[in-house]
C-alpha cells in the first residue's frame, strides 16, 4: 500500500506528537489498568482528567496538553488490553486532537485533526512548526 502525499504528512505529524508526549504516556502506563477501566465504566471522567493532569504537569506547560474528556478501553480475550484517551495539544496557534492508546508494552497516537491557525504554509513548514511548538510547550528537563 502506498501513502498519498497528504497521508505521509499526517503520519509524520502523528509521529511528532507521539515522540513529544512519550514521557507522559510512560507515566500514564504506570497507572493500574483496573483503575482506568473502572473510571471509564462508571463514567468518572473527572478522575481520569485528574490522573492525566498529574502526569502532564510534570512535562508540559499548563494548558498545552489536555485530556479531552473522552475515554474507552479494549478488553478482549485474544488481544492485550488497551486504554484509549482523547487528548488535545494546543500551543502557538497549533491545535491537534488525537487519540492516545496505552498498552502494556507501548503507546500510540492516532491524529484526528490538526489546525495551524490562519497562516497557510507548506506541509514541511507545518511539520517544523509542530516540532517547535511541541518543544516550546515542554517544561525544562528536571534534574534527578
Amino acid at each position: 500500500m502506498q501513502m498519498t502525499y497528504c497521508d505521509k504528512h499526517s503520519v509524520h505529524r502523528a509521529q511528532v506528537i507521539a515522540e513529544g508526549i512519550k514521557d507522559v504516556a510512560a507515566e500514564l502506563r504506570m497507572i493500574d489498568l483496573a483503575d482506568f477501566v473502572s473510571f471509564i465504566r462508571l463514567g468518572q471522567f473527572a478522575n481520569i482528567r485528574d490522573i492525566v493532569n498529574s502526569c502532564v504537569e510534570l512535562y508540559f506547560k499548563h494548558g498545552t496538553l489536555t485530556y479531552a474528556c473522552s475515554a474507552d478501553f479494549q478488553l478482549e480475550w485474544d488481544s492485550s488490553p488497551a486504554v484509549l484517551l482523547d487528548m488535545e495539544f494546543s500551543h502557538r496557534q497549533i491545535v491537534a486532537a488525537f487519540n492516545l492508546t496505552l498498552r502494556a508494552e507501548n503507546a500510540s497516537v492516532e491524529l484526528h485533526s490538526i489546525s495551524f491557525g490562519d497562516e497557510v504554509t507548506e506541509p514541511d513548514m507545518e511539520i517544523s512548526r509542530l516540532v517547535a511548538a511541541m518543544a516550546d510547550a515542554k517544561l525544562p528537563a528536571r534534574s534527578q
